[in-house]
């Protein structure tokens, strides 16, 4: 009898090492990173299933595009107007408000603007899908179940107050199952918001509150248009930047270390020698 075919397979191999039943989640990622050591599951399917996992105990407040970072268009812009906001930014979908943030009127495909570059009359309200709302605390498991059910890869989150508090999309809870593509600047993982990076540069995360960044950097950035570092970035560069993008302002450089297509991860800061601060200054 050939020796490989009484060999047991990697599932039946994992199947034996969970006979012993666990009795809580920890025991059970315990296992499971047992089950890793012994090469029964390889790095990405360790991470897959404890992403599976943490996806039913997180809420969508944790994931949520910020309320600041948020790419909507006015009902009340003609297409002439928000046709090159749209392309610029490369979704599929936006939220439409009627001239304030909290009033979302309803969901634009970009695909429906087709018919403008074709030559037809087009009235954009017509256009809207119906935006659907849920509240931070929805559970990401419950929200994907109802993603898949309604066909539906955008929902639109409200605080206690009935206010938009921001949005997701079924990409970002997906991101928490298979994960993102992290590189040598990704720091999401560490507890500080900001970090030391020699030479008068910080790290920091985008999501890092206004006044939080000025207690630790010793500025006076106002909270009132924007709540976080990432949004004061963006309303200086009037879009969402990419990597590599930079801005100066109040002495301080702002270059883009992270970001994807719907919001800014992390930022390299810089304080500017008084010269160098002049001469960004004059120009």
């Amino acid at each position: 009898m050939d020796d490989a075919s009484t060999k047991p397979s990697w599932l039946e191999r994992l199947g034996a090492l969970l006979m012993r039943e666990p009795e809580d989640r920890e025991q059970l990622i315990e296992l499971l990173h047992a089950a890793y050591e012994r090469n029964l599951l390889d790095a990405d399917a360790l991470a897959m299933i404890e992403g599976v996992l943490q996806v039913s105990e997180t809420q969508v407040r944790d994931i949520m595009i910020p309320r600041a970072q948020m790419d909507v268009i006015d009902i009340n812009d003609p297409p002439e107007k928000f046709l090159p906001f749209m392309i610029a930014t490369g979704h599929s979908r936006f939220p439409v408000i009627d001239k304030d943030r909290d009033d979302v009127v309803g969901i634009l495909l970009a695909k429906d603007m087709l018919r403008f570059f074709a030559g037809e009359e087009t009235n954009v309200r017509d256009m809207l899908r119906p935006a659907v709302f849920i509240p931070e605390s929805k559970r990401v498991n419950v929200l994907l179940k109802e993603f898949r059910s309604n066909r539906n890869h955008i929902a639109i989150v409200v605080d206690e107050f009935g206010g938009v508090a921001g949005l997701v999309t079924i990409e970002d809870v997906l991101e928490q199952i298979v994960g993102d593509i992290e590189d040598e600047f990704d720091f999401d993982e560490a507890e500080d918001n900001i970090m030391a990076a020699g030479n008068n540069r910080y790290r920091v995360k985008a999501l890092t509150e206004i006044e939080a960044f000025n207690e630790a950097m010793g500025t006076h950035f106002s909270d009132e248009e924007y709540d976080t570092v990432g949004g004061l970035v963006i309303a200086q560069f009037g879009r969402l930047p990419k990597r590599g993008e930079a801005v100066t302002v109040d002495g301080l450089k702002f270059q883009v270390l992270r970001a994807d297509s719907r919001r800014l991860h992390s930022l390299l800061v810089e304080r500017l020698p008084e010269a160098q601060r002049d001469v960004q200054d004059a120009l």
